[in-house]
C-alpha cells in the first residue's frame, strides 16, 4: 500500500525548507506559521542554525579525509545537517526511523540516485554518532 506524500504538511519537508532559505538567505526571517509539529518544526530548524559549525564538524570528523561537504548540493547539505543535528540532540528518536523520515522528505527535493547517496551517509554518521553516545 502506497501512502500519499503531502509535501505541504510534512515537518521534515518544512524544516529543510527554512533551514535552506536562513542557510543561503541571511536576510531570510524565520516564521513558524500554525502546525501540528510546530513545537518539533521550531526545535529542529533553531537547533540545527544554533549548531551549525559544530555539526559540519561532526560531519567531516564521521566521515573522513575523502569528505568534503562544502562540494555537496546545497539542499544535500541542509538535508544532512538537520538529520546530524536530530541524531545528536534527539536520542528518544529511533536512528532507523530518522534516517527513514529524511529519505522519504528527500525524494521531494532530491534525484534517486542523490537520494541512495543520501542514505548511505545518513547510515554511516548516524551509526557512528549513536554508538559515542551509548
Amino acid at each position: 500500500m502506497r501512502t500519499h506524500f503531502s509535501p505541504k504538511n510534512n515537518p521534515r519537508v518544512i524544516i529543510i525548507q527554512k533551514l535552506y532559505g536562513k542557510f543561503y538567505n541571511k536576510d531570510d526571517i524565520l516564521n513558524f506559521p500554525k502546525h501540528r509539529f510546530k513545537k518539533f518544526i521550531k526545535d529542529i530548524v533553531m537547533g540545527t542554525i544554533e549548531r551549525d559549525e559544530l555539526i559540519v564538524d561532526e560531519l567531516n570528523a564521521k566521515l573522513g579525509n575523502d569528505f568534503v561537504f562544502e562540494k555537496l548540493d546545497r539542499v544535500f547539505q541542509t538535508i544532512l545537517k538537520a538529520a546530524t543535528y536530530e541524531f545528536m540532540y534527539k536520542p528518544q528518536l529511533s536512528l532507523n526511523i530518522i534516517i527513514k523520515e529524511y529519505l522519504d522528505t528527500s525524494n521531494f527535493f532530491l534525484e534517486n540516485s542523490q537520494t541512495k547517496y543520501l542514505n548511505a551517509l545518513l547510515d554511516n554518521v548516524g551509526r557512528k554518532l549513536r554508538s559515542k553516545n551509548a
